[in-house]
Parts: C-alpha cells; sequence; structure tokens
C-alpha cells in the first residue's frame, strides 16, 4: 500500500509543480490575474484566469486535472501546452495518462490510457 501513497504524492507534487510553471504567464491582455486551485484532498487542480478584458469580466477554467485511480486525466486545456508531453518529460509514464478530453473509443488510439 505504501506504493501506491507514494505514486499519489509523487503525482499531486507534479501536477502542482507543472501548474505553478504554467500559472507564472500571464495573459498579455487585460486585467488579469492567474490563479491555481489545488483540491489536494479530492485531487482536482485547475489554472483559472480572472479579471477584466476591455469591458468585459473574464472567468476562464484555462487547464484542469484530476488525479483518478492513480492516473493523471487531462480535463481541458485551452493553452498552448503539451500538457500529456510535459508530464512525461516529468516522469509520467504514458500509461498513466488519461486524455479525459476525448472519447474513450478515441483514447484507444492514443499511446496514453485510456481510463
Amino acid at each position: 500500500m505504501e506504493g501506491v501513497t507514494d505514486k499519489l504524492t509523487n503525482y499531486q507534487q507534479i501536477v502542482q509543480q507543472l501548474l505553478m510553471g504554467y500559472a507564472l504567464s500571464k495573459p498579455a491582455y487585460g486585467e488579469i490575474e492567474v490563479e491555481t486551485i489545488f483540491d489536494t484532498q479530492r485531487n482536482h487542480y485547475q489554472i483559472v484566469h480572472l479579471g477584466w478584458q476591455h469591458k468585459r469580466w473574464v472567468h476562464d477554467c484555462v487547464i484542469h486535472l484530476d488525479i483518478r485511480n492513480y492516473k493523471i486525466w487531462i480535463f481541458y486545456n485551452s493553452t498552448e501546452h503539451d500538457i500529456a508531453a510535459d508530464l512525461v518529460d516529468l516522469g509520467v509514464p504514458k500509461q498513466d495518462i488519461v486524455l479525459g478530453f476525448h472519447p474513450p473509443f478515441m483514447r484507444e488510439m492514443s499511446d496514453y490510457a485510456v481510463g
């Protein structure tokens, strides 16, 4: 059981490190804040942009990752970052990364986990 706990802790640290790095990039437009949201109890991780662009309120989730069953699920990515490739570069095996924004039949055609 300790190996599973170590894996979860490692993935939590990797995801947080990755998102903290991404959050350093502030949008070039508007008065936008970049927030990282880490729910380590339920393993939900997000980057949110909020603020004003011209006279319009902006509140967008730009990245959403979860850790489920010891796999990192990428649910949403509206950035230019290749999150899956960056996770692999940080030592996460492809079989532990799920492209959750694709339906299961499409995931079967990727090098990543189905679910």
